[in-house]
């Protein structure tokens, strides 16, 4: 049965990461393989983008900004931070 319930849960993972523009925070935090707790510090940092309902008490997520949101938090290489490094040092250590 615990096996079933995981294949429905990443059947509707799957549907919500393909199909889905508007996301809730349950749908979000899964799509990002993070708890609600996660999620909700990043909004309240407001490190992460997000609308709120016109209540104002409930949080929604658009997918594309979501997935640009995790594109841009790219960490560089050894290999780039080198060349970064020697550029600074060539400059005499001026940005």
């Amino acid at each position: 049965m615990e096996d079933l319930k995981q294949v429905a849960d990443l059947i509707t993972a799957n549907i919500i990461g393909t199909q889905k523009e508007v996301l809730t925070s349950d749908e979000c935090a899964r799509y990002l393989g993070v708890t609600k707790s996660s999620l909700y510090k990043w909004t309240s940092t407001r490190q992460i983008p997000y609308y709120k309902s016109p209540t104002g008490k409930i949080c929604f997520f658009n997918r594309r900004e979501i997935e640009a949101w995790m594109q841009s938090q790219r960490v560089a290489t050894v290999e780039e931070l080198d060349a970064k490094a020697q550029r600074y040092c060539r400059k005499g250590g001026r940005v």
